[in-house]
C-alpha cells in the first residue's frame, strides 16, 4: 500500500497545535468587507480553532501524518 500524503491546501491554511487541536485563519475576511462592521472586522482578525468535529474529518483525511 502506498503512502498517503498529505494535502498540500491544507498545509498552507491549517496547523496542527500542540494539543492536537487545528488552527486556521478566520473565514470571511478576504472581500467584501464593506458590507461587514466595523466590530465584525475587528472581531475577525487572527485565527481561531476549529470544532473538534471539522478538526476530526480534516486530520483524518488530509493530514494522516499528523497524528
Amino acid at each position: 500500500m502506498p503512502k498517503l500524503k498529505t494535502h498540500s491546501g491544507v498545509k498552507k491554511r491549517m496547523k496542527l497545535t500542540a494539543k492536537g487541536k487545528l488552527k486556521a485563519s478566520q473565514a470571511g475576511k478576504k472581500h467584501f468587507m464593506r458590507r461587514r462592521s466595523k466590530a465584525q472586522i475587528r472581531n475577525l482578525r487572527g485565527t481561531t480553532v476549529l470544532s473538534a468535529q471539522d478538526a476530526k474529518r480534516i486530520i483524518k483525511v488530509y493530514m494522516p501524518n499528523s497524528r
